[in-house]
């Protein structure tokens, strides 16, 4: 299918994603495809090809270590398998998950990659259970495994004015990485200016065109998960560094399909998701002070310095785009733990030195 050449970022990722699952599809047991349509309506190309890539682990792993399954090809399994397998089959699976080799690549997965599969094993078997296709519903007797709380790394203000100066600098590259760095500077600190700036998500960073960015009123309009638009507001440094970048995009020719894009790459294509990972990691590793930053804790630092700013977690849950306050919550729990504390010495009961 060729994507037309006015299709925008998230269009084009569909259809990208669209096929993806089409090529798995071709691996997975024909009565896959009634659970794949019967979730359509409510769930994203990407969502669906997460779940796709999920079962066909479960079943590759069937195939592998169930005497009955070994006998015949994946494609050819019958719906009735599912009602076969036992909540023991289930309970192996996640211990297979720990560690696994497959076409000589070694595979492993911690409590939130097994937790992950288990939630799309469980909409599966859920999905022909309803539908009453299936007797019974082992995956729903295995409880998901208890997750642990990962730590939030987020950067403090001097290491967020240490690694933007880096940026700016570029003292602590090498000789290779300087040669690049003097193309790439301006564009770089717009970029990352933007993501500490205003806590939107990568995909939505290097999804954004030129039309999209309005100066009059600081606004940005990105494409969240889950397909709506929303307006993003951002401050006056993130306006210098986008109108700087502005000016030195205008004098770069784009590729043909990349006209519309705000972010180029070297190869004046739009930037990608892993290009920008790549240059946060880039940057952050010249800084030895600095502690392991990916994007998505550029994110963190942003919600976390706004939450300071306003105590108000609804407001921080609507930038960021978390469509359950409690997401927000979970991840910000140790700062409502340090505004509760602070409220202890707030309120006087009686002055000091009258009684």
């Amino acid at each position: 299918m060729e994507s037309k050449k006015n299709d925008n970022y998230h269009d084009q990722q569909n259809i990208h994603n669209v096929q993806k699952m089409r090529a798995v599809m071709e691996t997975l047991p024909a009565f896959c495809k009634q659970f794949f349509r019967g979730i359509t309506e409510y769930t994203s190309a990407r969502t669906r090809l997460a779940y796709a890539y999920d079962i066909r682990v479960f079943f590759e792993f069937l195939h592998d270590e169930n005497a009955y399954c070994r006998k015949i090809e994946i494609t050819e399994f019958p719906l009735s398998l599912l009602d076969s397998l036992t909540r023991e089959d289930i309970e192996e699976y996640l211990e297979y998950l720990s560690y696994y080799e497959k076409d000589g690549k070694v595979y492993t997965n911690d409590e939130r990659g097994k937790k992950r599969k288990l939630a799309s094993l469980r909409s599966f078997y859920a999905y022909f259970y309803e539908a009453e296709l299936i007797e019974k519903n082992p995956a729903a007797l295995v409880p998901l495994p208890k997750m642990h709380d990962k730590e939030i790394v987020r950067l403090d203000a001097d290491e967020v004015a240490i690694l933007l100066d880096q940026v700016e600098d570029g003292t602590n590259l090498t000789a290779a990485q300087k040669r690049y760095h003097q193309a790439t500077k301006v564009r770089d600190v717009a970029l990352l200016t933007l993501l500490l700036g205003t806590g939107i998500r990568v995909s939505e960073c290097v999804g954004l065109d030129l039309e999209d960015v309005d100066f009059k009123n600081n606004g940005i309009k990105i494409r969240r998960k889950g397909g709506y638009e929303a307006i993003v507001y951002f401050g006056e440094e993130v306006e210098e560094a986008l109108a700087d970048y502005l000016e030195e995009r205008k004098h770069i020719i784009p590729q043909t399909g990349h006209e519309k894009a705000f972010f180029l790459s070297m190869q004046n294509r739009r930037i990608s998701v892993r290009a920008v990972e790549n240059m946060v990691k880039k940057y952050s590793s010249t800084v030895t002070s600095l502690k392991k930053i990916t994007p998505h804790k550029l994110r963190s630092t942003y919600g976390t310095s706004l939450y300071r700013e306003t105590g108000d977690i609804y407001l921080v849950a609507d930038v960021l785009g978390h469509k359950d306050v409690n997401t927000t919550k979970k991840h910000y729990a140790a700062l409502e733990d340090e505004r509760r504390r602070s409220a202890a010495d707030k309120v006087r009961l009686r002055e000091k030195g009258k009684h």
